[in-house]
């Protein structure tokens, strides 16, 4: 899509259409627990963005132009995947830096996008590298080291994985096998690293008056990866949000405590039906 080729699931049919959008080292894997029930809704698409799992991962000199993994491509290809699928319309599911995705998506797009459901969403802190750093990043010899630091990183996804849950015991081995499945497809260290050049902060936060989409803002009462408080003020800042806090939950509610988010999103979606 847009010179990538994106890994997609698709689940159920009709109006609305409700697009989840994973965080970082993340995948389809993570709306595993939601995806069927949101399916009785109207039609779920769930796919893996670039550098995630499935999810091909071009190398520098595969395309030309902007790189396939910077914030601006990541809209096209979204946007690209609702004009092949026919969807003129979405309801956008952001978790984490997939709250950057959908946002920037509705600021760019606002007639593509219906509502916003902002989940732990990284609106504040969006994890792009400072502009003064970009030209070291693209240096001869980062390059050729980057992929070595990026896997180092993503070895440490156990850690990562432990702190985004209120209660770490609760993660099965399934889980975690689930989030080291990623690993093992070609390139994900050298497409992690071109993720990672290709970032920028976007300073959404100073645009947030520009949103007229309705939108659901909701957050662990323990997020220890984007805090609590952050999107207590996300929802205080927007021109139409509501707020939901779910008790003894973490930064991926959609996993830790799907019930709850459940009951929070359909009454949300419904109005849209």
């Amino acid at each position: 899509m847009n010179g990538v080729k994106l890994h997609y699931k698709l689940a159920g049919g009709g109006e609305p259409a409700i697009i989840p959008l994973h965080g970082l080292a993340s995948s389809t894997f993570s709306w595993r627990e939601v995806m069927a029930p949101l399916a009785e809704l109207g039609t779920v698409v769930a796919y893996d963005r670039p550098s995630s799992g499935l999810t091909e991962r071009p190398l520098p000199g595969d395309w030309t132009g902007d790189s396939p993994y910077g914030p601006d491509a990541q809209v096209d290809q979204l946007v690209g995947l609702m004009d092949l699928l026919g969807l003129r319309q979405a309801i956008l599911v952001g978790n984490s830096v997939g709250g950057t995705v959908a946002v920037q998506a509705a600021l760019r797009h606002p007639d593509r996008v219906t509502a916003l459901v902002l989940v732990d969403a990284a609106i504040y802190t969006t994890g792009g590298a400072p502009s003064w750093a970009g030209p070291l990043l693209r240096t001869p010899q980062l390059k050729r080291i980057g992929p070595l630091i990026a896997r180092s990183i993503g070895t440490q996804g156990a850690r990562v994985l432990d702190l985004a849950w209120h209660d770490p015991a609760r993660i099965t081995p399934e889980i975690r096998a689930g989030y080291r499945r990623p690993l093992q497809a070609e390139n994900w260290d050298r497409g992690l690293w071109e993720l990672t050049v290709a970032g920028r902060a976007q300073k959404l936060h100073a645009r947030l008056k520009e949103l007229r989409q309705p939108t659901l803002v909701i957050t662990g009462d323990d997020d220890r990866i984007v805090p609590t408080t952050d999107s207590i003020r996300l929802a205080g800042e927007l021109p139409d949000a509501e707020l939901v806090v779910i008790p003894a939950c973490g930064h991926v509610p959609q996993e830790e405590c799907p019930e709850l988010f459940l009951a929070a999103v359909m009454q949300f979606i419904s109005r849209y039906r």
